[in-house]
């Protein structure tokens, strides 16, 4: 950080560690014991994209390099209405570890592909048996995760999110400015 940046009052960013992805399983066991929530097996990649028939062709390009990789997961890929990009990867609902190296995956080929710079989020879908919804949802760019819970139309669950924030502090590194826990309306898999 340069003089000026620190004058400003600018801070750095702190690098994405997607190896945090890997710490999902055993907050997942957490999620079960404490909240009755459990992994639906979908997960998912937000990132936002460019206008233009380049990008276009260069968002095909990178799901096929995804789906024809035997070592890369398929992907399915889906718009919201706010413009942002999801890349969906579905596995079995017990299997939460390779979930999360598929969701690795998809966000370490989209660096290496020179998406980095647009890479949002990625999600970890849950629920329990009355149908109720839940995101554990990693920030890229700040390194951390927060809960989202859809309680109907644009309506959130708060009780909960802080029930699931303080459940697991200490097994994952989240986010503590409350201003970055967004919605994500219209998530797949939510």
């Amino acid at each position: 950080m340069g003089f000026l940046d620190a004058l400003l009052g600018r801070t750095k960013q702190a690098p994405a560690n997607l190896d945090s992805l890997f710490l999902v399983p055993s907050a997942a066991i957490t999620l079960q014991t404490a909240a009755g929530l459990t992994p639906t097996g979908s997960g998912s990649v937000c990132f936002r994209g460019a206008a233009g028939a380049a990008f276009a062709q260069t968002q095909d390009d990178i799901v096929n390099l995804l789906n024809n990789n035997p070592d890369a997961p398929d992907v399915e890929v889906s718009s919201d209405g706010f413009g942002f990009t999801w890349l969906i990867v579905h596995r079995d609902s017990d299997d939460t570890a390779g979930l999360c190296t598929d969701l690795h995956a998809v966000n370490t080929t989209l660096e290496s592909e020179g998406f980095g710079s647009g890479l949002l989020c990625s999600m970890v879908a849950f629920g329990d048996a009355s149908g109720r919804k839940a995101g554990l949802v990693y920030l890229y760019k700040q390194g951390t995760f927060y809960p989202f819970v859809p309680a109907g139309k644009e309506q959130r669950d708060n009780m909960l999110e802080i029930q699931i924030r303080d459940e697991l502090t200490g097994e994952l590194p989240m986010e503590k400015d409350l201003q970055r826990w967004l919605a994500i309306w219209g998530a797949p898999g939510l």
